[in-house]
């Protein structure tokens, strides 16, 4: 009983600092947006004035220009880079675990994107993708198309984050499938070969349904950070031309920080966290139905 009781103890001692930890720098910051929500906040000598306003920073929201332009954008881009992120790195996680010659090469080759700053990421891409003397547009003079000032048009902005975004997250994606794939029982596959499947056959029937669970909760992890995108849309682009790649996070910080509109930002904020716990509790739930269906 006594050594029960000491084990739940240590338990409970190891575990309250990451838990405080958690709380101090999650919860409680939550909470203070929540609360911000309901009131309009003013400075006045050097001091916030709460002044309550109710629903009224709520219902505000749906007739933001910023918000529906961002709330479009930002599903696109989200939807379009992870389904690009999503096809690529199961291919490349299927290649690499049938390499055996160079193998660790090619994986810490395919992974490197993923090592580099964001702010790194935005210098690099912003230059190679400068129609004037970047890369992109000097391949395109040679072969004798005009340049694409892919970042300044309307048409090709977005388009252009959505590319920088799929170059940088795919090795994540990437990992985690690779991971998946070279855990699937071999037994299965040794069966199916005997049986004369061919490795088509093998990755449709075989490697596809065992990876379901893996490449759902991959994909909507992805989704989420996809979802809150900023740092590529503010150095690349700064939400323009026009409101062509404005996204959610960037709406935030302008009604928050460039506005000073800090109850208006808290509640878009609310509603964004909202609607990310929902998305994580719907994949939390189709993953558990997937994992209870029969082999």
């Amino acid at each position: 009983m006594a050594l029960a009781y000491a084990d739940r103890s240590f338990r409970w001692v190891t575990l309250s600092p990451a838990a405080l930890f958690l709380v101090v720098l999650g919860v409680l910051p939550v909470l203070n947006l929540v609360a911000m929500s309901f009131f309009t906040i003013v400075w006045k000598n050097a001091a916030a004035d709460w002044q309550p306003v109710g629903l009224a920073n709520y219902a505000a929201i749906p007739g933001d220009p910023l918000f529906s332009a961002g709330l479009r954008n930002t599903v696109v881009f989200a939807v379009a880079s992870v389904a690009i992120q999503m096809v690529l790195a199961f291919f490349l996680a299927l290649w690499c675990s049938q390499v055996r010659t160079g193998r660790t090469l090619y994986r810490t080759v395919l992974i490197l994107p993923l090592l580099v700053p964001g702010i790194v990421v935005g210098a690099i891409w912003k230059l190679f993708l400068n129609p004037e003397f970047g890369f992109l547009g000097q391949m395109l003079g040679v072969v004798g198309l005009d340049p694409i000032d892919w970042l300044g048009e309307a048409q090709t902005a977005l388009l252009a984050v959505i590319m920088v975004d799929v170059w940088h997250w795919t090795p994540f994606c990437f990992l985690l499938l690779l991971a998946g794939i070279e855990g699937l029982p071999r037994d299965v596959y040794e069966a199916a070969s005997i049986d004369g499947a061919r490795p088509w056959q093998e990755m449709l029937w075989i490697t596809l349904p065992m990876m379901l669970p893996t490449i759902l909760v991959t994909a909507v992890f992805r989704f989420v950070v996809a979802f809150k995108v900023f740092d590529e849309v503010y150095l690349l682009t700064g939400g323009g031309p026009g409101t062509a790649t404005q996204v959610i996070s960037f709406t935030i910080y302008q009604r928050f920080f460039t506005e000073d509109r800090a109850g208006f930002g808290s509640a878009i904020s609310v509603s964004v966290i909202f609607l990310v716990c929902l998305m994580l509790v719907a994949a939390l739930a189709v993953r558990a139905r997937l994992q209870e269906r029969p082999a």
